[in-house]
């Protein structure tokens, strides 16, 4: 294919197939109107459609990329069979060569041999492919985008669904996972995130990459960094961070994962605008995890060795990165279990965040654990370890599992002059507080240092609660938090609060009123599915008081946000959604904290709370006394679902509650 200047990277899965049901295409959300499937719609019209290729006892050769992308072509589809859907096989891809195109349809099509009753659907779809390379002019949705401009339109094709996020982070299609390498630089915010250009589901993960100039108006860039088939990242360029180096140089640290290994690399760039990277010759740059550890292992991977953390202090740099060790390191960590909330599972490791140092970004020594985890209460793995360093303390959180844990404390990072494994150079981690950055769906998180602010600003990936067939029709999967500041407050205790600038996204003030309730419901004249909520829940002498949001009239879709004076819980049981979605409960202890501005709370939040609630299409987020977060994702099935309600139970409560619309951040005709 390079000889012919379609594309550099080929096909890596070749052969054929004898098929026991009915195979061929899922096409993708976002291509569901091309002409090259023109008239396959049936009776999947809520979704995209699938094209029976090959029958029952049908066999056909294939061509299709599976652990690769092609590094210029867009998926058109991948293969099904008998119903269901394998993402990973991507069968069918369109290239922009020149002034034409090239089609390729690399699996469960065939051209002779027994009738398998799929012929007249063979036959519409070559005729669809001869009349779409025929056309004077091509779609102009197709083809990989690679401006701000190809983003947008891209981004427009999904503009219209009410499940996509107005005014918070989002791809403009496809998958989107961790925020990586964020920070601000000449002025701009950047983040950039893990990013499937090849459809919503993770898979051959490259780096994409949004910036803004004051959180509040969003603009997508062109991929920062692709898998390299002949690299140490064939298999993805997974998470990591941005530093400047001492010479004033953008450097990015990543995994790169090839086989059973994954393993640091970097990249660097002298673009001011941090478009375009230039890998490293020497990658990887560690080239094992470190030796005499006993570092976790799997069936997939020869060591749990990934996600990275680099900050320079006192002209040294360090390095962290995610891992799991087996078998007691000595730590400390049980002391914090009963905070973490964990289990009781048996584990084969405990997570654990290991500590480099080096005079040069491509040169490094490990000098210890700098902490690691509870044993059997927690997971076996730390992915994306982040230290953060404030006046009076050090925060490391690690995302543990499907949770986020925190650990607030005094460190040591051992005496950088001391030889590498020495007790002097061995670091010391002294933990005061622990707990959970989010006590709901949020994963992941990655900070900046925002300079100009003397703040830290901090982003979470939002994973989808729906299942991947879900995430398929949608076309699209996985958004991020809002900009959260992460401080400490006067009692040295976490702080965490929404970016200042989100003011600036407030429309409409739709809402301004102090209810008192009895036992009854009172229905608000507030409505949009992009929201924010600043309010007050005194509990008086009820059960509980609560709000419901992105409620339909009659109230038969509804979410539920109730407090009973020790837990804010989020009931997602109404939410909509059907069986394709977890409508579990998610629920923040709030018990132990007092409102904001009550200096800085006392033992007990007594009979109030402070949330400010942030609604936008199918993300939730909730900031209680600027301490405790919870974050999750609803799915209302109806698009009126966009009411707000306030009610008590048991007995008589207030609120008091202010209420905005909220802009779109994005340039699309819905701000999507």
């Amino acid at each position: 294919m390079a000889a012919l200047g379609i594309d550099r990277i080929a096909p890596d899965a070749t052969g054929a197939t004898h098929s026991d049901d009915v195979a061929g295409y899922r096409v993708r959300a976002t291509h569901r109107d091309h002409p090259l499937f023109e008239g396959f719609d049936g009776p999947e019209a809520a979704g995209p459609p699938r094209i029976p290729l090959v029958g029952p006892g049908g066999e056909a050769a294939y061509a299709r990329y599976d652990d690769l992308l092609p590094a210029t072509g867009d998926v058109l589809a991948c293969a099904t069979h008998g119903g269901h859907d394998i993402y990973h096989e991507k069968s069918v891809i369109e290239w922009r060569v020149g002034d034409g195109a090239v089609l390729g349809l690399g699996g469960t099509l065939r051209f002779d041999g027994p009738d398998d009753g799929r012929g007249h659907e063979r036959e519409r779809l070559l005729r669809n492919a001869f009349a779409t390379l025929g056309r004077e002019t091509l779609p102009a949705f197709t083809g990989r985008p690679s401006t701000p401009e190809g983003f947008a339109a891209l981004r427009e094709r999904l503009a219209d669904d009410h499940h996509r996020p107005a005014y918070h982070l989002s791809p403009p299609a496809n998958w989107l996972n961790d925020p990586n390498g964020l920070i601000k630089h000449g002025g701009r915010y950047h983040v950039f995130y893990q990013y499937n250009p090849g459809g919503p589901f993770h898979d051959a993960i490259h780096w994409g990459h949004a910036v803004s100039d004051d959180l509040l108006r969003w603009e997508d860039e062109s991929v920062a960094l692709a898998p390299d088939p002949d690299g140490p990242d064939r298999d993805g360029c997974w998470s990591g961070c941005t530093v400047v180096d001492t010479d004033g140089t953008p450097t990015l640290l990543y995994t790169g994962g090839r086989g059973r290994d994954q393993l640091p690399c970097l990249a660097t760039t002298d673009d001011h605008g941090l478009r375009s990277w230039e890998k490293h010759a020497g990658n990887p740059v560690i080239e094992s995890a470190p030796a005499g550890l006993d570092v976790y292992e799997t069936a997939d991977w020869a060591a749990e060795f990934r996600d990275h953390c680099v900050w320079r202090e006192n002209g040294v740099w360090y390095h962290l990165i995610g891992s799991g060790v087996v078998g007691d390191d000595g730590d400390d960590a049980l002391d914090n279990a009963d905070a973490l909330g964990g289990d009781d599972d048996p584990r084969e490791g405990d997570g654990a965040a290991l500590l480099y140092r080096g005079e040069s970004l491509d040169e490094w020594e490990y000098v210890g654990v700098f902490h690691a985890g509870e044993g059997p209460r927690g997971a076996p793995v730390w992915e994306c370890p982040e230290v953060l360093t404030f006046e009076d303390a050090r925060l490391l959180h690690v995302s543990d599992d499907d949770r986020v844990a925190y650990y607030l404390g005094e460190t040591d990072l051992g005496d950088p002059a001391a030889p590498a494994g020495s007790d002097a150079a061995a670091p010391d981690f002294d933990v005061r507080e622990a707990g959970l950055l989010d006590h709901g769906d949020f994963y992941a998180p990655q900070s900046l240092w925002d300079e100009e602010h003397d703040r830290y600003l901090t982003w979470g990936w939002l994973p989808e609660t729906r299942d991947a067939s879900a995430q398929w029709d949608a076309g699209w999967s996985g958004t991020m938090s809002l900009p959260r500041v992460i401080d400490t407050d006067e009692r040295g205790r976490l702080r965490q609060r929404p970016a200042s600038e989100l003011t600036a996204l407030r429309a409409d003030h739709v809402l301004s009123e102090t209810v008192a309730l009895d036992s009854e419901e009172r229905l608000f004249d507030a409505r949009g599915g992009a929201l924010e909520l600043d309010c007050t829940l005194r509990l008086g002498d009820a059960d509980a008081v609560g709000l419901s949001v992105l409620e339909s009239p009659a109230a038969t879709e509804r979410t539920v946000i109730r407090y009973d004076g020790e837990t804010v819980t989020v009931d997602r049981g109404d939410a909509g959604g059907g069986e394709r979605v977890n409508r579990a409960p998610r629920g923040m202890p709030v018990g132990d904290v007092g409102p904001a501005g009550a200096g800085g709370g006392g033992g007990g939040a007594g009979d109030a709370v402070s949330l400010r609630a942030f609604v936008d299409g199918s993300t939730l987020e909730l900031f209680a006394n600027e301490r405790r977060c919870l974050t999750t994702r609803v799915y209302p099935t109806r698009a009126d679902a966009d009411r707000v309600s306030a009610f008590a139970v048991g007995g008589d409560a207030e609120i008091a509650v202010d209420a905005w619309t909220m802009a779109g951040t994005w340039p699309t005709s819905t701000g999507r």
